[in-house]
């Protein structure tokens, strides 16, 4: 008789940790419960693949709940529907597991045990709900509440229309279901689960190194370089703290993911390698969209150099290549009437304009038809960055090796397509400009990092770990890193030694083919990289970084739950409107146009302009015209004091029924 698999007491955990309430160590306890079972369909999944790790493990739970999920909203069911169909889906692969023999996963238990140890400094700055995080929780609170489910229920607006981005809310139903799960409000999970998220992202970092570099120690390496770049040199826990909304999950956790598989499958190509490659694809495209064809063109490189550099693999990495794409490709059909109705999708004169000025400081622009990504762009995230792109040329040193590959190919695409103005123009035109300078950190950054470590361990020796602890010291205490938002930051030479000793490096190796390479991928190469890391860690900033306290009031928030019924529309002034949508299963008439969608169906200028001309008018029949039933003043804001039955009045805001 075959025995379960261990993995299934995280179900006892659960009802363990629903017994604590559901503040401090119980909140965390029901959190990571509820995390653990919902990857375990997933988990077990992989394991009947005969494909263990965490990336498989992610992105099949991620798959299996977009069937789950699909079914729901075709049907109209609730978020219980899909939990009901996710666990009969994990029963189906658990008995699939339990008669299948899995090889043993990689040693990861120390990067898991530093991961946890992250996670648990990143639960004391919990960041305040704000930006981006409200839009999020806003589509969470409406999954979470609503007894029937399809995919426009989930947006701000009830007569607008889908987020391009977000047209299929796969991670807020992720994130709906922990709530659910943990018996928490949804704002608890938005602010507490990139604590819990972080050991993944760790794992799965490690794993994506590991199968690049193939050996333990180059892949510790890779995850310290994107540990410091990502966590250590930003301060205040970094991009870390973001782990529960979508674009910083896809980046954290699904790219590398997808990186992990890709290699996995060009090295021993197999049905159920591809399977998992598709399902990543899949899974990155719907989370977001614009990310899945991003991690491609680096691979797209990797595949091209491989063939130059060692005359090999040309098959496997276009069959890679394909197992990714097709999915993707498929989400993207899907999407296009959306995108078309978008304004940023080739744009017009005034809305390029528009995106010219608004990020000025990352482009260098010589007209509204030639302008590229500024190269200070690519080290703006301090020394680690800094470093690795000087690093790329030395990848010639070991061009037969696949890590060597695709820092060349990754590196010099992504170099292209962001500094050559005829490139970037026109890329900007298909993804948009706020997009398209996104391109930039998907350039192999951690692996340009750990390779150079590793060729200056065989040739420099024990010498490396000293001389690699000075130029980090020296690297950030000039070079620390500029994260204020819409800025360039870093020098601009490192871009430029990466683009043009990148490509000297390339077409070296691909003439004169090397019959040895000169790289030592062990013990050393990860001391090295620690040593380099150590004064980006000690100069992190630990403190919880100052945020926008919200005027919304407990009285208001209560009495919009209260007395608003679920599904109404509220209208109220843009800032107040984005705001209470977060704070209850409600829909707006506007919201913030810099959160808003810009498509035909959502209109976010003509809304905002109505929302004030009815502030400075009072004419009901706007509101009206929007179906709203309710009315929310903020007294602050306006002095409009309209004939309507008053619900609720503090000293800030006046709730009346329309």
């Amino acid at each position: 008789m075959r025995r379960l698999p261990p993995i299934l007491l995280v179900l006892v955990l659960l009802g363990f940790a629903r017994l604590f309430p559901g503040e401090g160590f119980g909140l965390w306890l029901r959190l990571g419960a509820a995390l653990l079972c919902l990857l375990l369909p997933g988990a077990l999944l992989a394991r009947a693949l005969r494909q263990p790790g965490a990336s498989a493990a992610l992105v099949w739970s991620l798959g299996l709940l977009f069937a789950a999920s699909a079914v729901m909203f075709a049907v109209g069911g609730s978020l219980r529907l899909a939990l009901i169909l996710y666990a009969l889906a994990g029963i189906g692969a658990l008995v699939a597991a339990v008669w299948r023999s899995v090889p043993a996963a990689g040693r990861g238990g120390l990067v898991l045990l530093l991961g946890v140890g992250f996670g648990i400094a990143l639960w004391q700055m919990a960041p305040v709900l704000d930006g981006d995080a409200l839009f999020h929780l806003a589509r969470v609170r409406k999954l979470d509440a609503f007894p029937s489910l399809h995919l426009r229920t989930v947006d701000e607006f009830r007569d607008g229309g889908l987020h391009p981005g977000y047209a299929f809310p796969l991670w807020h139903v992720l994130l709906a279901l922990m709530a659910k799960l943990g018996g928490v409000d949804p704002s608890l999970v938005l602010r507490h689960a990139a604590s819990l998220l972080v050991p993944l992202a760790f794992l799965i970092a490690y794993e994506a190194g590991v199968a690049v570099f193939r050996t333990a120690s180059a892949g510790f390496a890779a995850l310290a370089a994107q540990v410091a770049i990502i966590g250590f040199a930003p301060g205040h826990g970094g991009a870390y703290t973001a782990l529960a909304l979508p674009a910083t999950a896809s980046r954290q956790l699904l790219v590398p993911a997808v990186i992990a598989l890709f290699f996995v499958h060009v090295r021993a190509p197999s049905r159920t390698t591809a399977a998992s490659l598709a399902a990543a694809g899949l899974t990155l495209a719907l989370v977001h969209p614009t990310y899945a064809l991003f991690v491609a063109i680096p691979l797209v490189g990797y595949v091209v150099a491989r063939w130059l550099l060692a005359r090999a693999e040309l098959r496997r990495g276009l069959a890679g290549l394909a197992a990714l794409l097709v999915p993707v490709v498929g989400v993207f059909l899907w999407l296009l009437p959306i995108v078309r109705e978008s304004a940023s999708h080739d744009p017009s004169p005034a809305e390029r304009l528009r995106g010219l000025r608004h990020y000025a400081d990352q482009l260098n622009v010589g007209g509204p038809h030639h302008f590229r990504l500024a190269p200070e762009v690519f080290g703006r995230t301090g020394a680690v960055a800094i470093a690795a792109l000087v690093l790329v040329p030395f990848a010639v040193a070991a061009s037969r090796r696949r890590w060597a590959a695709f820092v060349l190919g990754g590196s010099l695409i992504v170099l292209a397509l962001t500094l050559i103005p005829e490139f970037f123009v026109r890329f900007s035109d298909a993804v948009s400009l706020s997009q398209s300078r996104r391109l930039a950190g998907f350039l192999p950054f951690a692996f340009a990092f750990a390779g150079g470590a590793a060729v200056l361990a065989r040739s420099l020796r024990l010498w490396v770990v000293p001389l690699a602890a000075l130029a980090g010291a020296l690297l950030e205490d000039n070079f620390p890193g500029n994260f204020l938002y819409g800025k360039a930051g870093g020098p601009a030479l490192p871009a430029w030694i990466a683009l043009y000793g990148g490509l000297a490096a390339l077409v070296a190796g691909a003439v004169f083919l090397r019959r040895r390479d000169a790289d030592r991928r062990g013990p050393l190469c990860a001391l090295a990289a620690l040593a380099f890391v150590l004064p980006v860690a000690a100069d992190a900033n630990w403190t919880t970084p100052a945020r926008e306290t919200s005027p919304l009031t407990s009285g208001v928030i209560a009495a919009v739950r209260a007395h608003v019924p679920r599904g109404a529309v509220l209208f109220s002034d843009d800032a107040t409107s984005y705001r209470i949508a977060a704070t209850a299963p409600i829909y707006v008439a506007s919201a913030s146009p810099s959160h808003v969608a810009d498509t035909k169906a959502n209109r976010p200028y003509a809304r905002s302009k109505d929302v004030k001309r009815f502030f400075r008018t009072g004419d009901l029949a706007i509101p009206r015209r929007y179906g709203a039933q309710w009315l929310l003043v903020d007294r602050a804001r306006s002095s409009l004091r309209p004939a309507l039955p008053l619900v609720y009045r503090d000293r800030r805001f006046a709730l009346y029924r329309l």
